[in-house]
C-alpha cells in the first residue's frame, strides 16, 4: 500500500464516507501478508518508498502469480523482474493486467502517476551499446513504474565518442544519470566528467572473454576517475532505478516543521 493510497483511506474514515470496519478489511494483511512461499511486505512502500517486488528469475510460475494476484488487490504498483518470454506469457493467461516488456524482461501494473511523484527533474538513462539495451531498459521502465519522467540515449559509447556530443544537452538537463556499459565501462567516467547530476553506474555482463562476465567493467568503474561515479552491481539495472529513485525524489513536503 502507497502513503497516498493510505493517507486517502484514513482521510475517508475521518469524513465518514468510509466506516472502521471497511476500512479495517482494506487493510487486511497490513503490514505484512504471509503466505506459502512468501511473506508479503505491504508496509515497504510506506517505509522506503520502493514498494514491493518480485524477483522472477528464480521463482516458478505459480509462486509468481500467487504473489502478483495478492499484489494486484492493493493500488501500489506491481513489479516482476527478470522473467523470461516462455515464463510470462504462462503468468499473463493467469494474470491479464499485468503487461510484459520483453527487452527489459519486466511484469508490471499500476504505474504510479508522474503527476503526483514530486520529483527534482527529469532522470536520463545512458548506456554504451545496443546489446546493453536488456539492462537499460530494466532501469529506465523501473523507474517509469516509480513515476518518474525519464528520458533514454542509447548506442553512445567511447568506440564513437562524437555521438555523445552531440546529445550533451540531454546531459544537461538532467536531474539523474544511469549509465550502462559493458566492455571496459569507461562511459559512466565520460559522462560524470561533463554533467553535474549524479550519475550511477551500471556495468553490464557484455563483452569478450577477458571481461569476466562484467567483472572488468565493474572494476572500471568502481575506478573511476571522474568524482562521485555510484556503482551498482553488475547487470542491476532495478537497483540503479531505486538509487535514482532516492536521488530524483522530492521530500521537501515531508521535512519535519
Amino acid at each position: 500500500m502507497d502513503p497516498r493510497t493510505l493517507t486517502d483511506l484514513l482521510n475517508r474514515v475521518k469524513d465518514a464516507t468510509c466506516t472502521v470496519e471497511e476500512a479495517m478489511q482494506q487493510l487486511t494483511g497490513f503490514p505484512s501478508e504471509i503466505m506459502e512461499h512468501a511473506n508479503l511486505d505491504h508496509q515497504r512502500h510506506l517505509r522506503t518508498g520502493i514498494p514491493e517486488v518480485i524477483y522472477g528469475a528464480s521463482k516458478t510460475v505459480e509462486q509468481i502469480i500467487t504473489i502478483a494476484r495478492a499484489m494486484l488487490k492493493r493500488a501500489s504498483p506491481v513489479l516482476v523482474t527478470r522473467v523470461d518470454p516462455q515464463k510470462a506469457a504462462k503468468i499473463l493467461c493467469s494474470c491479464p493486467e499485468l503487461e510484459y516488456h520483453e527487452p527489459a524482461g519486466l511484469l508490471c501494473a499500476n504505474k504510479a502517476d508522474v503527476r503526483m511523484q514530486k520529483t527534482r527533474g527529469k532522470a536520463l538513462v545512458v548506456c554504451a551499446g545496443t546489446s546493453d539495451i536488456r539492462v537499460a531498459e530494466e532501469a529506465r521502465l523501473t523507474l517509469e513504474l516509480f513515476g518518474h519522467p525519464v528520458g533514454s540515449l542509447y548506442d553512445i559509447g567511447v568506440a564513437g565518442l562524437h555521438r555523445l556530443f552531440y546529445r550533451q544537452q540531454l546531459l544537461h538537463e538532467a536531474s539523474v544519470i544511469i549509465v550502462v556499459a559493458g566492455m571496459e565501462g569507461a562511459l559512466p567516467s565520460v559522462v560524470a566528467g561533463l554533467a553535474r547530476a549524479p550519475v550511477i553506474a551500471v556495468p553490464t555482463s557484455v563483452g569478450y572473454g577477458a571481461s569476466l562476465g562484467g567483472i572488468a567493467a565493474l572494476l572500471g568503474m568502481l575506478n573511476s576517475c571522474a568524482p562521485g561515479v555510484a556503482v551498482v552491481n553488475i547487470d542491476n539495472g532495478f537497483g540503479a532505478a531505486c538509487m535514482a529513485h532516492a536521488i530524483n525524489c522530492d521530500y521537501s513536503d515531508d521535512a519535519p516543521q
